[in-house]
């Protein structure tokens, strides 16, 4: 019984270890910046900035947003903070919660890093918040801030 099932098996090991690695393929490099949010904040408070941060992401990452609903199983989720300096450079990025895909950590750091320079913290000075970042296996993300919620 055994010696039937292991051929199976294993086709169906190989073709869980192929899904795998093309879901890994699309983190391997990050899109292009396609746009940005120019306007300066007006923010006060860093819960107030944040959704400054998650518009301008949007704006330069319009195709790899996931339209509607998340998928109800998740690729990776990851806790994200951003310092943005006072015009509007990054200053710094940090995970603080590593995704259980551990290749999407990385390809949000270095997308929000490509995305710099963020609207200008201008009542603030600079400014320190933290996003989660909601990313499906195909590489389109939702940010908390903005997400469409999920099915």
């Amino acid at each position: 019984m055994n010696t039937t099932r292991t051929p199976l098996f294993r086709a169906l090991a190989l073709a869980g270890l192929l899904a795998s690695a093309s879901a890994q393929a699309q983190f391997n490099t990050t899109p292009p910046v396609a746009g940005a949010f120019k306007r300066p904040s007006a923010a006060e408070t860093a819960l107030e900035y944040r959704s400054d941060g998650a518009r301008h992401l949007y704006a330069a990452y319009g195709k790899q947003i996931h339209k509607g609903k998340m998928p109800p199983l998740l690729y990776g989720i990851a806790i994200i903070e951003t310092e943005i300096g006072a015009s509007g450079e990054v200053r710094s990025v940090r995970v603080v919660r590593q995704p259980a895909a551990a290749e999407v950590g990385p390809w949000a750091v270095e997308m929000i890093k490509k995305a710099s320079p963020f609207p200008a913290p201008e009542k603030m000075g600079a400014v320190r918040y933290t996003e989660i970042w909601l990313v499906d296996k195909s590489g389109r993300f939702q940010l908390d801030t903005l997400t469409e919620g999920q099915r």
